[in-house]
């Protein structure tokens, strides 16, 4: 079989975080899902907690560190992406919005992504149609029809509870795995590798 390679970022805030463990579970459906379509998959994740220092030094110079640069690397050149961020005032966190801010502006063209989202009350569902996907859709990734949102109640606390976050997981797991089948692999795309060199530009165009 050949193998899907997927990038998992996942902005949690504390360890363990619901935000990490949400991302494991459509993870876990996602590998499930592409199995059944005849594919292998690779999963990396990146937490971005632990990149938050070099977040910023890049925000601020416009260069990332080296960590940081793998980091971006492998996630432009995933076959597909899972974003999962806590909910803070009806919105993505700072440090979620963060790493897609130091991305390219082409960087996620027709990436394929399956949105999630975690908060402590249902009524931040609304932040993944209303902040997550207008932000995929600027940066022209393929967002699946369905956005995994769980909130407190949704962590094993009741037994309906923790079967409608199940059915919204899988759903869209395979929304994505049908996505991130039938897209061809793309290389990274490094725009620091195709600056012109001083001296060329010196003697005008050959």
């Amino acid at each position: 079989m050949s193998t899907r390679s997927i990038a998992v970022v996942t902005a949690g805030l504390r360890q363990p975080s619901s935000s990490r463990l949400l991302a494991d579970r459509l993870s876990d459906a996602t590998a499930a899902a592409l199995a059944q379509r005849g594919y292998d998959s690779s999963i990396e994740v990146v937490e971005v907690r632990d990149h938050a220092h070099d977040l910023v030094d890049n925000l601020v110079t416009g260069f990332p560190p080296p960590d940081l640069r793998r980091v971006i690397d492998m996630v432009v050149a995933a076959d597909g992406l899972i974003a999962v961020s806590p909910i803070f005032n009806a919105s993505y966190s700072a440090l979620f919005k963060a790493f897609f801010d130091v991305l390219d502006a082409e960087a996620l063209t027709d990436m394929p992504v399956l949105m999630g989202a975690t908060g402590g009350t249902e009524r931040h569902s609304l932040a993944l149609d209303h902040a997550l996907r207008p932000m995929f859709s600027y940066l022209r990734a393929v967002a699946t029809p369905t956005a995994v949102y769980a909130a407190s109640t949704d962590w094993g606390r009741t037994e309906q509870g923790a079967s409608r976050l199940a059915a919204r997981i899988d759903r869209g797991a395979a929304q994505f795995a049908d996505l991130v089948a039938a897209r061809h692999a793309r290389p990274a795309s490094d725009p620091l590798l195709d600056i012109t060199p001083f001296e060329q530009l010196l003697r005008g165009s050959d």
